[in-house]
């Protein structure tokens, strides 16, 4: 790669709170949801396994934020691609820091809003949700999408 730069971000995850919805008017809204992301390993100290837990601010918009509104609830396990995003501001004096995951591609692996008819979307920022509908991955087939 040359003089280039990337700015991607992909994660599996699972959602750690509902989504919240912001409407703006007729056509724009941001949804906003955690996920959570871990990793297991045995401690060579105490022979322990010990479990790292990583939080991640998520942020959809337009039709695929009222996508995951529709289709998605705490502890849902979900893929999802992007790019990392700093946001600053200042609240009661104070300078406050976030980093987002904005997201253009995401596919549902387990919903329990979806359970019932076995089917988990995929969508993309500008495409509908029924232009790609795929199987939920059962626990004894957890293949990632990779």
């Amino acid at each position: 790669m040359a003089a280039g730069t990337i700015n991607k971000v992909i994660l599996i995850g699972n959602l750690g709170d509902d989504v919240k919805m912001h409407y703006f008017d007729d056509k724009n809204s941001v949804g906003r949801f955690p996920i959570a992301t871990s990793e297991s390993y045995t401690s060579k100290q105490t022979g322990e396994k010990v479990t790292n837990t990583d939080w991640h601010n998520i942020v959809v918009r337009n039709k695929l934020a009222e996508i995951c509104e529709k289709y998605l609830s705490k502890g849902d396990k979900v893929y999802v691609e992007g790019k990392l995003k700093n946001r600053q501001w200042e609240q009661d004096g104070v300078k406050r820091y976030s980093t987002e995951v904005v997201v253009t591609e995401m596919t549902m692996l387990s919903t329990k809003k979806n359970s019932e008819n076995n089917v988990a979307p995929t969508a993309q920022q500008n495409t509908p949700i029924a232009a790609a509908p795929e199987t939920v991955a059962t626990e004894e087939n957890e293949d990632l999408p990779f």
